[in-house]
């Protein structure tokens, strides 16, 4: 190959630059305001190349907060200097820039403005900058990013920046710009994605808040029935103080049921959304709205499992610490010394226990990988088929090994009589039932006349829908004559 042609660009690309693009070092960025974002945000671009003019009301006594490299003047001296502009201003101070109106004419004004309430107007902080500023191009972006991870940099904080616009070439002098800082532009569209854009920093823990009142719903109903059975049955009916338990036992007994179920409700929507596709046919018919959301909170269902299983594991290792568990084992000896009693070993006792907390230690060692596997930065390192035999199989696995623990834990009790106390059964019973469900389902669906069939509608396979080949005429006289030939042979 030629010296020459080597200089000649792969695929054909054009060695001119394009007319929108932002080159670092060359183009001057303004701000206007002198926040504390507008001050993170100019050491940011400073450190991305660019060149940085902040428009100040008082740039006197703005300037000792920003570099010494960032040029700080008068909003209309700024203004004059730059094409692009972040306006790091509240909706409220939108006004003072009127005056400016006309050297603002033609410019690209980044609205970086959050409000304070979700949908606290009927348009959006962009918008009512462009209806200000009809003559100027208006992009919202750069809103959902905090002070600290523009100061810090990308790594340290979220790199995706959502963008919205109405003119195309305005958006791609933003993404380049948001590119060249070191983070992923999103385009979201229209201007008017700005409204659900400006809602997205406001809403708090939108994910988790299904997940968190359904563990803490559990929670007081598992707590509010051992209550009844472990301390309030006690004092009506033979009249002995248990209420010490309240702070610790009754926890500590409350904790591996609402863990325990969560983790089954990780895995119910799944057997629900494999019936439903195998009673309709086909995989294109969207769930209903109720199992869509339930599957999309199931990530965080099985995190807020994983934090009850934990505090039981921590708890269970303070019980040996309290009071009461040593007047306990203090009174339980003198009994036995009193009784004659030389050795107290209970075989079968032994065994349970040991089994008991065997299955316990592997179920929250699953759990634990399973939470891992479940963060961003490790999920995205795995590929397709490793995550979902993480969360799938090892899933499964978790719930089992979680069964057994909790049958070892039972063991006889739920055919004592005594142990139904005010006629209720035993608390692990209730906690059996939802897992005991969702596997059996699982190993229903596990057969091969129902799991051969669900693999094909998966694949695009629907009932009462048939494709017709048709041969062509040509394919059909030669494959006529193949037949005839092998016929004659």
């Amino acid at each position: 190959m030629l010296s020459r042609d080597m200089a000649k660009p792969l695929l054909g690309h054009s060695t001119k630059h394009d007319e929108n693009c932002i080159e670092s070092g060359q183009t001057i960025i303004g701000i206007l305001g002198t926040g504390d974002f507008a001050r993170s945000l100019a050491s940011r671009l400073l450190y991305s190349g660019f060149q940085v003019v902040v428009g100040s009301r008082y740039p006197k006594r703005s300037i000792n907060f920003f570099p010494a490299t960032a040029d700080v003047t008068t909003q209309e001296d700024a203004i004059s200097k730059a094409d692009i502009f972040f306006v790091a201003l509240h909706q409220e101070h939108y006004s003072t820039l009127c005056d400016f109106k006309d050297g603002l004419s033609g410019k690209v004004l980044v609205d970086v403005s959050n409000k304070n309430e979700v949908n606290m107007y009927s348009e959006s902080n962009a918008e009512y900058l462009a209806s200000l500023f009809p003559d100027s191009v208006v992009v919202k972006g750069f809103n959902v990013i905090s002070a600290w991870s523009l100061q810090n940099g990308p790594k340290d904080g979220c790199k995706q920046v959502l963008i919205s616009g109405d003119t195309h070439e305005a958006k791609s002098k933003v993404i380049q710009i948001a590119r060249a800082m070191g983070f992923i532009p999103l385009d979201m569209g229209s201007l008017s994605a700005a409204r659900e854009i400006e809602n997205i920093p406001l809403r708090m823990f939108p994910s988790w808040k299904m997940p968190l009142v359904l563990g803490l719903c559990l929670f007081v109903f598992f707590y509010c029935y051992n209550f009844i059975r472990s301390v309030l049955h006690p004092y009506v009916t033979e009249q002995k103080n248990k209420f010490y338990k309240i702070p610790i036992e009754l926890v500590n007994v409350t904790l591996p049921c609402v863990a325990y179920v969560m983790l089954s409700l990780v895995y119910l929507p799944g057997i629900l959304a494999a019936c439903y596709q195998l009673h309709y046919g086909t995989k294109y018919r969207r769930f209903q709205e109720w199992l869509d959301r339930w599957l999309l909170h199931r990530k965080y269902i099985g995190l807020v499992s994983f934090y009850f299983a934990v505090l039981h594991a921590v708890y269970s290792l303070c019980l040996p610490l309290r009071r009461s568990h040593r007047y306990e084992i203090l009174n339980e000896a003198y009994s036995q010394v009193k009784a004659g009693k030389e050795n107290a070993w209970v075989e079968e006792e032994v065994w349970r226990m040991e089994l008991y907390l065997s299955f316990g230690i592997i179920a929250i060692g699953i759990l634990s990988l399973l939470a891992v596997t479940s963060l961003p930065s490790v999920g995205n390192s795995l590929n397709w088929r490793e995550f979902t035999f993480i969360q799938s199989k090892l899933g499964y696995a978790a719930l089992i090994v979680s069964t057994i623990h909790v049958l070892m834990f039972g063991w006889k009790r739920a055919f004592d009589g005594k142990q139904y106390k005010f006629y209720l059964p035993p608390t692990f019973t209730l906690a059996l039932i939802l897992p005991c469900v969702v596997l059996l389902s699982k190993m229903f669906l596990l057969l091969p006349c129902l799991n051969q069939r669900l693999a094909r509608i998966r694949r695009g396979w629907e009932k009462d829908h048939y494709i017709r080949f048709k041969i062509h005429e040509r394919e059909q006289q030669s494959f006529d004559l193949n037949l005839s030939h092998n016929t004659v042979v």
